[in-house]
C-alpha cells in the first residue's frame, strides 16, 4: 500500500463531503497535489508548503486555525482560508477541493 493511501486509511470521503478538521493535517499531507494548470503543491507534516508552477517555487506555511479552518501563509504578508472538501472518484479519494474563505474562488488539486 502506497503512502498516501496508508495516510487516508479509515477515513469515509464522499464526494463534495466537507474534510473533518482531525483530517486535514492527512489530507493535505498525503501526497503532492496537481492543479488544473499543471502547477503542483507539496505540504509537509512540519506545516510547511511549496507551491511549484512554470519552474519557479513558492514556499509558505500552512496550519489549522482555532476555528478548525486550514489556512496558509505566504511572506511576507498574504493569508487566506478555505473550506476543504474531498474529491472522491469511483469510492476512493482522489485529491481535495479548495474554496477561499474570503473570494468564494475554488481550485482542485488532484494527488499525484
Amino acid at each position: 500500500m502506497d503512502a498516501m493511501n496508508e495516510l487516508l486509511r479509515g477515513i469515509q470521503a464522499e464526494d463534495g463531503a466537507a474534510v473533518a478538521v482531525a483530517d486535514i493535517p492527512k489530507a493535505v499531507t498525503a501526497a503532492r497535489l496537481v492543479y488544473g494548470d499543471g502547477a503542483t503543491q507539496l505540504f509537509t507534516v512540519d506545516g510547511r508548503t511549496t507551491y511549484s508552477e512554470r519552474g519557479g517555487d513558492s514556499a509558505g506555511e500552512w496550519y489549522v486555525d482555532d476555528d478548525g479552518r486550514f489556512c496558509s501563509f505566504w511572506p511576507p504578508s498574504y493569508r487566506a482560508c478555505y473550506v476543504l472538501r474531498w474529491m472522491v472518484e469511483d469510492g476512493r479519494i482522489v485529491g481535495l477541493r479548495f474554496t477561499g474563505l474570503r473570494d468564494g474562488v475554488t481550485f482542485d488539486g488532484r494527488y499525484q
